[in-house]
């Protein structure tokens, strides 16, 4: 990948110059691990008739756990005070979201987190460098979100304005260029196959990825042999959509990734006193280079251009000595996918 050499050939003299290479990297970083668990969703009990007969079953859900391991290096804002002593893998670090951090130079976050929440299995991933000066910043970052199904490979390149910078306060513009890899978002599987094969009828495609369907006994069998309904209600509304989610499961992992060439803007902003704090950064994607490959998204949306984006917001204020409200969230939509979080309430100290 020529960005990334071009980027460690840049970056990496600036970190051996005046100082070790330790120094400059690992020094007042931080490595950890971490295991959460709780219990999940309480047993639910389910009831069939059979005939004549009431079977009775209990749905359980297995307990929800994570494992997360990670080593990070980015220099805490002034509103973010640690509330524990140790990172526990459950921290949400809105800030570490922003394309600056609170100084410049190197920081870095690696971050992998497993986890099953409500009998589903999920990985989220977070990994960056980043490198800001004066005048120009680069990032290389890898994303995946796991429970909203996206994951994409970053890097950018871009120049920097600082418009003003005080003692508790500062905002700057960016402008550059980006580079994306990803999955092609926008291809759908099931189209595809339709046109193909001029069909609606998904039992056909079923057939087709190993089902079978035995008319003396009414039971429909899946690809291993085993009985997976003996109703057609019961294969049309549960087997049917497995067998969809499947098949463009493993029709996406087919194709290769995709590039996405990009332009950015972007600002971000931050203030900070001992009563109020705001903290925002938006990045906006207006112009992408129309390339030739047939699974580019642009292919998919009959446009060349399209419009994505991600922003961040964190703010707090201490109304009184008793009184303190915030508000905090993410909120990115690449590729016509979104994803977010946020978080919002009221504190009242009685004294």
């Amino acid at each position: 990948m020529r960005w990334l050499l071009a980027l460690l050939m840049f970056v990496l003299p600036q970190l051996v110059v005046g100082q070790s290479f330790y120094d400059k990297v690992f020094k007042y970083s931080t490595i950890y691990a971490a295991v959460n668990g709780g219990n999940s969703l309480a047993d639910q009990e389910a009831y069939t008739i059979a005939g004549n007969n009431v079977q009775y079953d209990i749905l359980e859900t297995p307990f929800d756990y994570s494992l997360t391991l990670g080593i990070r290096k980015i220099a805490r804002f002034g509103y973010e005070n640690r509330a524990n002593a140790f990172y526990d893998g459950t921290e949400k670090g809105y800030g570490d979201a922003a394309t600056l951090g609170k100084r410049n130079g190197f920081e870095f976050l690696f971050e992998a987190d497993y986890r099953r929440q409500q009998g589903r299995q999920f990985i989220d991933q977070t990994h960056f460098l980043r490198y800001v000066s004066k005048w120009w910043l680069t990032k290389v970052a890898y994303v995946q979100d796991g429970f909203a199904d996206v994951s994409y490979y970053e890097a950018s390149q871009r120049l920097r304005l600082q418009c003003f910078k005080k003692a508790k306060s500062q905002f700057s513009l960016n402008v550059g260029i980006t580079q994306r890899i990803s999955e092609p978002y926008g291809y759908d599987p099931i189209s595809e196959w339709v046109e193909a094969n001029n069909s609606i009828h998904y039992t056909t495609l079923a057939l087709q990825q190993g089902y079978s369907v035995d008319f003396a006994t009414l039971e429909f069998l899946n690809p291993q042999g085993e009985v997976v309904a003996t109703s057609a209600d019961v294969w049309a509304e549960v087997v049917i959509p497995e067998m969809l989610q499947d098949y463009v499961s493993e029709k996406r992992g087919e194709l290769p990734a995709v590039w996405c060439y990009s332009a950015v803007v972007g600002f971000d902003y931050y203030k900070n006193s001992k009563t109020f704090w705001l903290h925002s950064w938006a990045n906006v994607y207006p112009y992408h280079l129309n390339t030739d490959n047939i699974y580019s998204y642009s292919n998919f949306i009959g446009e060349n251009q399209w419009v994505d984006y991600s922003a961040g917001f964190v703010s707090g204020w201490k109304v009184s000595k008793n009184l303190g409200v915030f508000l905090e969230g993410r909120y990115s939509r690449y590729w016509n996918r979104t994803w977010h979080d946020f978080s919002a309430g009221i504190n009242y100290v009685i004294i």
